[in-house]
């Protein structure tokens, strides 16, 4: 009797969960049992490592091999089980050394004739591999993406015959360089912008404070538009920030090339999706957008066509910044702490208060419209803005706007004011308002709009913190009045439930 063990992980979120692969050949009835609570896939591995071996010229003993995947309680997925359970059979039958394979963690799915395919989470493997202090086994597309772990020793193979040759000393696996950094798609410029100067204003206020932002206003008039241009005003990710939104983007299998997300992500899902794939879940628990925009940006065009489910989904993620998907078995955890940007019609039709188009189910087709968007995911919009057509002569001679670089400079300047302050928040839209230095007036101000304009406590702080921000455009240390004043321009004020239009 022989016995071979192996490290690899299962994805908690973006958690990799170290899982021991114990294989044993003894005598018996011929059998290749694998254990240890796994799913579908991982128990197809059964074949595609029998496949792979007789590639290989080898075949299995005529004995009983057992797989145990360890700890048996925790739900095994994914075909990434097949790299590791291939290897420690191969150990446990004396073909590679045994000591050598239980140094690394391996992941990585097997085809028939034993090349390695990518596989989703390698880079949390990477880093969960190094604070383990063992090396990494992965497939040869994806070394780039484990390198950025750091100091670690990566074996990154193109099949599994390259893997028998290195631990039998026939050949040498070189260690792969970090993939480098991806290149984000161009973003169109805020000089092709005419007039709008509100919503401008707005959209650099929303940058700089990262804050939420909803855009109402008949079709055509520029919501999509301005919303396509936030990207460009956006800071770089910080070293930190830039890891942790990459290894949301490997677990769910997005991470181009093992390349590191610099780039504040910007999503836009079509208003079809469902709850699921807003807040994440599924068969195997997979982060949804409101994760894959993570440090970014949740552009959500048509926002009264989402289902109503889907909405109040994104409420917990807005204040906590994290969203957690619920199963019988197990409860995962993804980050969550993103920028939602929205634009809507004033109603089905789009032309309500339009007096050459006037809707001709006003006001009724308004109220029902609006309607679909709760008042708790409303209170959590920091700045509401009304986005009227722009006539066509300003359209041919307005002269060009500033550029987005000009405008990403004053957001620029703005963060770091923000980051200096060493409260611990990143940004204003996470500032605790009673840390906020605001003028008497200014105060006095705040406290008597919350309480004529019926703002709720979540509502009046928000308020404070787009005033904190404005200020901060401003390149002023204390809050003044026309800054909260300014922000109370921009809080929705809905009257029962209808949107100011």
């Amino acid at each position: 009797m022989s016995i071979a063990r192996i490290n690899t992980f299962s994805f908690s979120g973006i958690e990799a969960v170290g899982v021991e692969v114990q294989v044993q050949i003894a005598p018996g009835i011929p059998a290749f049992l694998v254990v240890g609570l796994p799913d579908k896939a991982v128990g197809e591995a059964r074949e595609r490592v029998r496949a792979a071996l007789t590639a290989m010229g080898l075949s299995l003993p005529p004995k009983r091999v057992l797989i145990n995947l360890a700890p048996a309680d925790l739900l095994k997925e994914g075909s990434h089980f097949d790299l590791p359970i291939a290897l420690a059979v191969l150990a446990a039958m004396d073909v590679i050394p045994l000591e050598d394979v239980f140094a690394y963690a391996a992941l990585g799915e097997l085809s028939l004739d034993g090349r390695l395919n990518p596989v989703a989470g390698v880079l949390p493997a990477a880093i969960g591999a190094s604070a383990r202090e063992l090396g990494l086994i992965c497939p040869a597309a994806q070394g780039g993406e484990a390198a950025w772990a750091g100091r670690i020793d990566v074996l990154a193979a193109p099949d599994l015959l390259s893997l028998v040759n290195h631990f039998r000393g026939t050949q040498i696996l070189s260690q792969p360089e970090p993939a480098g950094v991806a290149v984000p798609p161009p973003s169109p410029d805020m000089s092709q912008v005419r007039g709008m100067e509100t919503a401008k204003r707005a959209l650099e206020i929303a940058a700089a404070g990262n804050h939420n932002l909803l855009f109402i206003g008949p079709p055509g008039a520029g919501k999509s538009m301005l919303a396509a241009r936030l990207p460009a005003l956006l800071p770089d990710l910080s070293p930190r920030e830039a890891l942790e939104v990459s290894m949301i983007h490997s677990v769910a299998g997005m991470l181009d090339g093992g390349r590191l997300v610099q780039r504040p992500p910007f999503r836009e899902p079509h208003h079809s999706a469902s709850q699921a794939a807003l807040a994440g879940g599924g068969q195997r628990a997979k982060p949804g957008e409101v994760s894959l925009a993570h440090r970014g940006v949740l552009f959500l065009d048509e926002l009264p066509e989402f289902p109503r489910a889907a909405l109040e989904a994104l409420r917990q993620p807005l204040e906590s910044g994290r969203t957690t998907v619920s199963r019988a078995a197990a409860h995962v955890t993804y980050p969550a702490r993103f920028q939602l940007i929205a634009a809507m019609n004033p109603c089905r039709c789009g032309h309500l208060a339009d007096p050459a188009r006037e809707c001709g189910r006003a006001p009724r087709c308004g109220e029902d419209y609006q309607n679909k968007v709760s008042g708790p995911l409303l209170d959590r919009i920091d700045i509401t803005v009304e986005v009227q057509p722009v006539p066509p002569t300003e359209l041919s001679r307005a002269p060009p706007g500033e550029t987005s670089a000009v405008i990403a400079e004053r957001v620029r300047r703005a963060r770091d004011l923000q980051r200096g302050r060493g409260d611990g928040c990143v940004t204003n839209a996470e500032a605790d308002p009673h840390s906020m230095d605001l003028a008497a007036d200014a105060r006095a101000l705040a406290e008597q709009a919350a309480e004529r304009l019926h703002l709720s406590a979540r509502g009046f702080t928000r308020t404070l913190r787009v005033a904190r921000t404005i200020a901060d455009l401003a390149g002023v240390a204390t809050i003044r009045r026309q800054d909260v004043a300014e922000a109370l321009a921009f809080r929705a004020r809905p009257v029962g439930r209808r949107l100011p239009i």
